[in-house]
């Protein structure tokens, strides 16, 4: 957030502060940095697939709030084309996704490049999935403890319903995890991830690209 509406949680710490969470990044920087090399050539396929078919940029770049709500550059390989209606405005994301880059959500392909977030430490591999920063005007006090702990590439919510989740249970699974991270916790999320992806579940809800937009304590999609 902004220096006018700061992190309201400075006084809170989590095991993250201390000991475990520095083995926590180291693992993190480990894995990341071998994945990167052991992944390469299907990363490199992945990019000409897009570039071929998508055109630039390979990449897609966006801003999020990580740790503590320190804004940060998010990288992804784009699933999505710059198709516009007559208004001149993008259409609805479920309309842009193409068929590759749905293939590629479908095996969390899409998501590699964020190897190299976690190798700068903007991610860890398991954390809460990293919002939009329009949303952080929308939470609820609570719904900010989600940033007590650097976000992820997968989480407790993503183990637990993904996208099939309401926007509640969603930061409910989130704000349980930072209240009860342990490196315990994080090899259990990891490995029901693996499954997951294989399953192919929960990647998005009825009629949207992932899910629906959060509109905060006033959305009626709170009460499903």
């Amino acid at each position: 957030m902004s220096a006018e509406n700061p992190f309201p949680f400075p006084e809170l710490k989590t095991g993250q502060d201390g000991v475990a969470g520095a083995a926590k990044r180291v693992c993190d920087f480990l894995f990341a940095a071998g994945a990167l090399v052991l992944l390469s050539p299907l990363l490199l396929i992945v990019m000409i697939a897009i570039r071929f078919s998508m055109g630039s940029p390979v990449i897609f770049r966006q801003l999020r709030p990580g740790w503590r709500e320190k804004i940060f550059t998010l990288y992804k390989f784009r699933t999505m084309s710059e198709s516009r209606g007559q208004d001149g405005k993008p259409l609805p994301d479920e309309q842009r996704l193409t068929r590759l880059g749905r293939f590629n959500r479908g095996l969390s392909l899409d998501e590699l490049p964020q190897l190299w977030n976690v190798l700068k430490g903007d991610l860890s591999l398991v954390g809460p999935r990293p919002l939009l920063i329009e949303y952080l005007a929308r939470y609820e006090p609570w719904q900010r403890k989600r940033h007590l702990v650097r976000p992820g590439i997968t989480g407790w919510a993503q183990v637990n319903g993904r996208n099939e989740l309401s926007w509640e249970g969603k930061f409910r699974h989130d704000v349980f995890y930072a209240e009860n991270w342990s490196l315990g916790l994080d090899f259990k999320i990891l490995f029901h991830t693996i499954w997951i992806v294989m399953k192919r579940e929960g990647i998005s809800q009825p009629g949207e690209a992932t899910m629906e937009e959060f509109m905060g304590a006033a959305d009626r999609s709170l009460e499903k």
